[in-house]
């Protein structure tokens, strides 16, 4: 009878064969981590962030800074009074050069108005029962823009419509502008068009937003700065010359006749 308590000797043969068959066995399959939906989330967002990069407004102001700065643009709307024909000032908007809104009022014209002209002034009558008086209005915004560089699309349609003037030297409009003018005709052109062609947006889709049409005016401005400014100072100096070479008007025989009888009367 075998002791249970005795151990059982292995052969030495049957024990380097089974440690060959544990180091030499099918390994498990290698478990792939999955892309994590996080990091898909990650990838995609990083490429929608590209393409809207792409397609960036250029009217979005690129700080919150409403301070008054040295250009302000200007834009207005009208409604209409009198006949309906006449033009008054509705609603006028100042923008900084970083087309940060400074001044916006909706106004009570001075006269009676028949016309809001809505589909384009976006002007509804509810909007004017608050509006402020347009003595007032008119007065801010001369101190608005008093000394400053104005910008804006058919300027002298809004100055007359506030009854105001500015300094032609100051005025830098989008509407006068050579380069911005049909090529080979010379024609002006509407803002749309322009912001269309050189700032790849579309704006005046239906009713006119004033704050937008100030800072397409504003943006195309800035892009063009350093050439416009050249421009200008040009135009100055030219003027300047042209004034220094106007001549004297020629004296009339007998002015001089005249002159002749003054000097020798007793």
């Amino acid at each position: 009878m075998k002791n249970p308590n005795q151990q059982v000797q292995i052969n030495p043969n049957w024990a380097q064969l089974q440690q060959k068959l544990k180091s030499h066995g099918p390994k498990p399959p290698a478990t792939e981590t999955p892309a994590t939906i996080l990091g898909k989330r990650k990838e995609r967002t990083d490429a929608e962030l590209d393409d809207s990069l792409s397609h960036v407004n250029p009217l979005t102001p690129v700080n919150d800074d409403c301070s008054v700065t040295d250009e302000v643009a200007m834009d207005c709307e009208m409604v209409g009074v009198s006949q309906g024909n006449k033009s008054a000032l509705g609603r006028v908007t100042l923008v900084n050069k970083w087309g940060n809104v400074i001044y916006d009022e909706f106004v009570r014209p001075l006269e009676h108005v028949v016309d809001f002209r809505t589909q384009i002034s976006g002007i509804r009558p509810r909007d004017l029962r608050k509006a402020k008086d347009f003595r007032i209005v008119q007065k801010r915004v001369a101190e608005f823009i008093k000394g400053r560089i104005l910008v804006g699309h058919a300027l002298r349609n809004d100055l007359k419509a506030l009854l105001l003037s500015h300094p032609k030297e100051d005025l830098r409009d989008t509407l006068e502008y050579e380069p911005f003018m049909s090529r080979g005709k010379g024609s002006r052109r509407a803002l749309r068009h322009l912001a269309a062609e050189f700032l790849d947006v579309q704006i005046q889709n239906g009713e006119h937003c004033p704050v937008e049409d100030a800072r397409a005016a504003m943006v195309l401005y800035q892009k063009n700065k350093k050439a416009w400014e050249r421009r200008v100072k040009d135009q100055i100096k030219l003027k300047q010359k042209q004034t220094k070479r106007k001549p004297k008007k020629k004296r009339k025989e007998g002015d001089d006749l005249k002159t002749d009888l003054a000097e020798t009367a007793p």
